[in-house]
């Protein structure tokens, strides 16, 4: 068997390990959502543009989140370290 436990899944291991990623996938879920939801009642602009725009907001927000998260992990790994062994 693997290295972690057999009750846990391999998602919920790694959502422990980066926080930031299930954040974007639900982030990039509710864009989608939206912009579909939000497509119905728009009928004056051509749907390629409307799935363009969709898809460049969910990509950006994915992005963002990935970003932030290795800008945590790099706080933590660098800067907190260094501030625990000055002490």
């Amino acid at each position: 068997m693997s290295s972690y436990e057999e009750n846990e899944s391999k998602f919920l291991r790694k959502a422990k390990e980066s926080p930031f990623v299930p954040v974007g996938m639900a982030g990039f879920f509710a864009i989608v959502a939206y912009r579909l939801y939000k497509m119905r009642s728009q009928s004056n602009t051509k749907m390629s543009i409307q799935l363009i725009h969709m898809r460049v907001a969910a990509q950006g927000f994915v992005v963002g989140s990935i970003t932030v998260g290795v800008l945590y992990s790099m706080y933590k790994e660098y800067v907190a370290k260094s501030i625990e062994e000055k002490k």
